[in-house]
């Protein structure tokens, strides 16, 4: 085949490589038993078992330690053409996983006709594991389908250890990213092994988009596969051939770890300027709402105070007025008439004065004993005392799913009957004020105390109760009761008190106090 037909190969595959989006999945961990071997004469030999993927395989490595590293003698029985996995597999590759999770490429096993397979290899790590996995050539850096494991080990020492590894992302060799019938095995179904190893190679390269992050190292690649397809051609010794496309394959592979690479970071660039971006947004918006809220506020004081400044004058004015209209009564009386008029005024407004003494006092009787009710009646639901705020019920966090808001099924019964409580007293105002223990972040603590009290509040409304009567603070860790340094005092702590209060039962309406930190409740 002349450059001018390979030109046309590449220029086929690259086509059908940028034309198809695979979905990739997220990587694959593994675990092998990673052993301890000796240097200096040490021997072991390791027995392979095969996975489910190629149950039929055997093998043995004879382990024999140099110096300074290992000599590693592997064969294997019972293998079959790797393509039985997917005609973008060729070949099989022997690993070495140290118990960090690095995966060393020891190299590729040479499989004859009758399923045997034979790889000697070095390595330096001294605890390691072997696999032997399924690849698309024999350059690859990480491993792929794991076909065969490391069984038993005898000769090394006992104690073994938990190597985790990653697999290559499933989908990057896929067939479905180029017609591998073309890319591959298109040109003489009886080219070497080494020389598909080279075009499978340089498909997978241009699948990473390595024509547009490594373009090239990737055309250096596709002159180094035109050489060795060249060498073939013209019948050059089998070395020659192997030579020159182990080249091209290791040039791809170096080709597609750059575009892996490259794409990683423009893409994590991408990620971060999207994430700048947002956070300038945000950061106006946020500049925007304050703004609008201080404006806001401003307008609001001043028709407030141009309000009481309107009410002040009205009130001088009517005070001027019942002034003269006074003193033009006094000036009609006669003197006597007028002392019997006063007796007998003053002697109505002692009256009134003390019917209404009366009145008053009966109405704090009623308050007071209305209130006792109500502190008799929350306390057989919550834990409730008296205070000048109003009657406080504590809820323990227990009536919470933990570290969470959401409200558990004892708490909600019990908020059901104490929503039956006030319902029956329309007047009566309930603030809902939640508090944790010191443990966690500032933040993090304000958060949950709010959280928790919104949801108490949100709870009341469902069951009736107006929003305009219930209100919600968060206080987060600044308001103790107990001291946070046992587990008693920190449970004490983590609560959400429920503070009733109006003129029914003799306390008068006010917001709770707010930390400087926290803005106004939510509505």
């Amino acid at each position: 085949m002349n450059k001018l037909s390979l030109a046309i190969v590449f220029a086929a595959t690259l086509a059908s490589a940028q034309s198809q989006t695979t979905t990739v999945a997220p990587p694959t961990t593994h675990t092998s038993k990673a052993m301890h071997y000796r240097l200096q004469g040490g021997n072991a030999k390791v027995d392979f078992r095969g996975t489910d993927l190629l149950q039929g395989a055997s093998g043995e490595a004879k382990i024999e330690g140099k110096k300074t590293n290992f000599a590693i003698d592997a064969k294997f029985s019972g293998m079959e053409d790797a393509t039985k996995f997917g005609l973008e597999y060729l070949t099989y590759v022997l690993w070495a996983v140290s118990p960090q999770g690095r995966p060393l490429n020891l190299g590729e096993l040479t499989l004859d006709k009758n399923g045997n397979a034979h790889v000697k290899a070095f390595t330096d790590l001294q605890t390691f594991g072997l696999i032997v996995t399924a690849e698309p050539y024999f350059a690859v850096t990480q491993p792929n389908m794991v076909v065969m494991e490391a069984s038993t080990v005898s000769g090394a020492d006992s104690t073994d250890i938990d190597a985790k590894y990653e697999v290559v992302t499933a989908g990057t060799y896929s067939s479905t990213n180029t017609h591998i019938e073309n890319a591959i095995f298109g040109i003489d179904k009886n080219t070497p092994l080494e020389l598909f190893e080279a075009r499978n190679a340089v498909r997978i390269a241009h699948n990473a988009e390595a024509d547009k992050y490594a373009a090239s190292i990737l055309s250096k690649a596709g002159q180094q596969l035109m050489h060795a397809e060249d060498v073939y051609r013209q019948k050059q010794p089998k070395a020659a051939i192997e030579a020159a496309a182990k080249e091209a394959t290791e040039t791809a592979e170096e080709a597609r770890l750059m575009a892996v690479k490259q794409k990683a970071e423009v893409e994590a660039q991408a990620a971060a300027a999207a994430r700048e971006a947002k956070a300038r947004a945000d950061a106006e918006a946020e500049a925007k709402r304050r703004a609008d809220a201080e404006a806001a506020r401003q307008a609001a004081e001043q028709a407030k105070a141009e309000a009481e400044k309107a009410k002040a004058e009205a009130e001088a004015a009517a005070q001027e007025a019942a002034r003269q209209k006074e003193e033009a009564e006094k000036a009609k009386a006669e003197a006597l008439a007028q002392q019997q008029a006063l007796a007998a005024e003053a002697e109505k407004a002692k009256a009134a004065a003390a019917q209404s003494e009366s009145l008053r006092q009966q109405a704090e009787n009623e308050k007071a004993e209305l209130r006792a009710r109500l502190l008799q009646q929350l306390n057989s639901i919550l834990a409730t005392r008296d205070s000048a705020r109003g009657l406080i019920a504590n809820m323990s966090d227990v009536l919470f799913r933990s570290g969470s808001f959401e409200l558990a099924p004892g708490a909600r019964e019990r908020l059901a009957k104490v929503s039956g409580i006030i319902l029956a007293y329309p007047s009566l105002h309930l603030s809902v004020e939640g508090h944790t223990d010191a443990v966690g972040s500032d933040e993090y603590n304000q958060n949950l105390s709010e959280q928790r009290a919104e949801a108490v509040r949100q709870y009341f409304i469902q069951q009736g109760i107006t929003a305009t009567s219930v209100e919600a603070h968060g206080f987060g860790k600044t308001q103790p009761i107990a001291s946070n340094d046992t587990p008693e005092g920190r449970q004490q702590n983590r609560r959400v008190e429920l503070i009733l209060s109006g003129d029914a039962i003799g306390t008068a309406d006010k917001l709770s106090p707010t930390p400087a930190s926290y803005s106004t409740p939510h509505q």
